[in-house]
């Protein structure tokens, strides 16, 4: 494997330029440093961002193409149309981040194990804690959370990190609420990070890293 940069912890070490992220593993830029604010801060703000398991370092990526969702075009299905006309969830923000979280990180059908470590728990907490780390919290009809999104907002640009469902359409529902809030608000892009099936029928599509990147520095300052 090719060698990648060593990051120090407790050391704020630049990151390498993203071109330099290898091809293969797609997007794997870096390894090692800390999960600190203002670690994870820069890294959001230069299109880079951290992904790794347990029995892993941490490792830092910038993929590409990046996976986006343009706030404005979200996809939502005549099928799911309907339903939504008849649903009573309702939409909250940031008032149960840390379960949110937890939601995120529990085992799946196809996937037993989770990326988002107690490490990455503790550390995206303290980012909500210092008010960039945000969730949308999707409700039943008896205030039972059924879905939900969360992610990083620096200046106008919301990085996504992972979303659930607890019952059919959860997650759905919380993407397409936070994707129209952020359009109010002249968020244009959504990050999404890494493509996926389930991702690209609500409409994400694929942007150059140099696209995406010079994108961030701006909607970012």
């Amino acid at each position: 494997m090719t060698r990648i940069p060593i990051l120090r912890p407790g050391v704020l070490d630049p990151f390498p330029p993203v071109e330099s992220a290898l091809r293969e593993p797609d997007g794997l830029l870096a390894a090692g440093g800390d999960l600190s604010p203002e670690r994870l801060l820069q890294a959001y703000r230069h299109g880079i961002f951290p992904w790794y398991s347990d029995d892993e370092p941490i490792l830092w990526w910038s993929p590409d193409p990046r996976t986006v969702f343009a706030t404005d075009r979200v996809h939502v299905s005549t099928r799911l149309k309907r339903w939504l006309r008849q649903c009573e969830w309702s939409i909250h923000a940031d008032g149960a981040f840390a379960d949110v979280m937890r939601a995120c990180a529990a085992p799946r059908r196809h996937q037993p194990t989770t990326w988002i470590t107690v490490e990455m728990f503790d550390a995206y907490c303290r980012l909500h804690e210092l008010g960039y780390a945000h969730s949308v919290e999707i409700r039943d009809e008896s205030g039972q959370l059924v879905g939900g999104i969360y992610g990083i907002a620096i200046g106008r640009m919301f990085f996504g990190e992972s979303m659930f469902s607890a019952k059919t359409n959860g997650s759905k529902v919380a993407l397409i609420g936070l994707c129209r809030v952020l359009r109010e608000w002249g968020f244009a892009l959504l990050d999404a990070q890494v493509e996926s099936r389930h991702l690209a029928t609500l409409g994400a599509f694929a942007m150059p890293r140099e696209c995406f990147v010079a994108h961030v520095a701006k909607a970012c300052d």
